[in-house]
């Protein structure tokens, strides 16, 4: 089971409550005069407010939740109030990456796909600082070492009892971009074949190789699909370039992206045997 996030619980609590509203055919603006808010404030509410005690109490009423759903719920805006690690870093973090990282706090496993670049989650400290450092256009040599703190401590999924299952797929590209120079690349790489042979069960790197005569089918995307523990939490996207990124929420992007992911896995990929000899053969000069 994944840890507690507030992110997670605020949106399984909104979710449980809009579902719920659907069923029971109540109108947002029925909610909004039941509870003395305005339209736009409710609006607030589905996105990022956490409802007071007791406008959540009066809301359940309303929506005919019985008691135990009703605890449940509480249990829900108790940990949708507290503050993950990530709102220590409010000052760098735009509020959509700090969203992000709550979800992937929260989340049972996470597909990723990169072409030029290793996913963030894998990265080492020296690679992640090249990396940062060199978008000089948009952040501080002052941010560049509590940016990299943030990416290490996302990596801290990857351990403990209930580790996040991570499946990356790479494109052969990203192992021979010299990011930081050969030695710094050579690190990352070592670093990618112990964290292989080290998670065996919850890590699947998988490499599109060069000859791969489909390999460009995704392009220079970035994007990565968040699956929780819980059926009434669907997966979620994130989807990046150079001047956007969101966290994708509405079911067809989101097929698409799983479609896509699945095609590249099952079509273009290596094994994660073979994908293990591609990094081998990296480290050897081969």
């Amino acid at each position: 089971m994944a840890p507690l996030s507030p992110t997670v619980a605020r949106r399984e609590l909104m979710l449980r409550i809009g579902r719920r509203r659907k069923q029971n055919d109540v109108s947002v603006s029925a909610i909004a005069k039941e509870l003395g808010f305005s339209i736009s404030y409710w609006s607030k509410v589905e996105k990022e407010r956490v409802l007071a005690e007791s406008k959540l109490d009066e809301l359940m009423k309303l929506l005919d939740f019985d008691e135990s759903e009703r605890q449940e719920l509480h249990e829900l805006r108790d940990v949708a109030r507290q503050r993950g690690w990530w709102t220590n870093y409010s000052g760098l973090l735009s509020d959509e990456i700090s969203r992000l990282y709550g979800l992937e706090h929260g989340a049972d496993s996470v597909r990723t796909y990169e072409s030029i670049l290793i996913p963030g989650l894998l990265q080492t400290a020296d690679y992640a600082r090249a990396l940062i450092a060199n978008d000089r256009a948009r952040i501080r040599q002052v941010e560049i070492d509590r940016l990299v703190e943030i990416r290490l401590r996302r990596q801290q999924r990857l351990k403990g009892a209930e580790p996040l299952r991570l499946t990356a797929i790479v494109n052969e590209a990203a192992l021979s971009q010299q990011i930081g120079g050969p030695e710094v690349m050579s690190d990352q790489v070592r670093h990618l074949a112990a964290l292989v042979e080290e998670h065996v069960e919850t890590l699947d790197l998988r490499v599109i190789p060069f000859e791969a005569t489909g390999g460009g089918l995704l392009g220079g995307a970035t994007f990565h699909l968040l699956g929780f523990d819980k059926s009434v939490m669907p997966d979620v996207a994130w989807t990046e370039t150079l001047v956007h990124h969101a966290v994708i929420e509405e079911t067809e992007p989101v097929r698409h992206l799983d479609t896509l992911f699945a095609n590249a896995l099952a079509e273009q990929a290596l094994s994660r045997e073979e994908s293990l000899s591609v990094l081998e053969s990296k480290i050897s000069g081969g």
